[in-house]
């Protein structure tokens, strides 16, 4: 699998509608064939740093990357950063989150 996490430092003034904003995006990448999560979260940090946790089964995403949803979002999305989305991007054996050995609920 491709699993893919990138962080996005979105405008102080679009921050608070931002999962708004990208929520079609997020519906229509769940529901590509392929896709195995796609999940959004805020940083405790700074309101306006979001991270997007994202995996798929192709190890090239190139269905992702060439979808109509994908260029929609990528037309928009300038308008709302505030810097250049960081990213980190590696092939990976699984299909999936595994269980953390460390910890299991009492």
């Amino acid at each position: 699998m491709i699993f893919i996490c990138v962080k996005w430092t979105i405008r102080p003034e679009r921050a608070d509608e931002w999962l708004s904003l990208v929520d079609e995006f997020t519906q229509a990448t769940r529901a590509e064939p392929g896709n195995i999560f796609f999940e959004w979260s805020r940083s405790v940090d700074d309101s306006n740093v979001f991270v997007l946790v994202e995996a798929f089964r192709d190890g090239t995403g190139e269905a992702h990357v060439t979808s109509d949803h994908f260029k929609k979002a990528m037309g928009w999305m300038p308008d709302a950063v505030a810097t250049k989305p960081s990213i980190v991007s590696v092939s990976t054996e699984g299909e999936g989150w595994s269980e953390m050995a460390e910890v299991t609920p009492r």
